[in-house]
């Protein structure tokens, strides 16, 4: 089976931001199934996920988009703070 591969970078105000929203994921990286890789890390002011998936093409991009989801969740949850 194909391997698919993306990666989501965007920047923030600052530093403290960035790992917040990086460590707001990440417990959802820490469940992924069997052939299907989520990373998301805080490096400086920016966030940056790598999903790696050898599933299908349907697993990869739901994954992306609940991903790219809760990356948005946590960016206002911050703003509201």
């Amino acid at each position: 089976m194909a391997k698919f591969k993306a990666k989501i970078e965007f920047e923030t105000e600052n530093p403290k931001v960035a790992k917040a929203i990086a460590l707001s994921v990440t417990p959802d990286n820490l469940t992924a199934p069997k052939g299907l890789k989520v990373k998301t890390v805080a490096v400086g002011k920016k966030v940056v996920s790598i999903v790696e998936c050898k599933k299908s093409f349907e697993t990869f991009l739901s994954t992306v988009d609940d991903l790219i989801v809760g990356l948005q969740v946590a960016r206002k949850s911050l703003k509201v703070i």
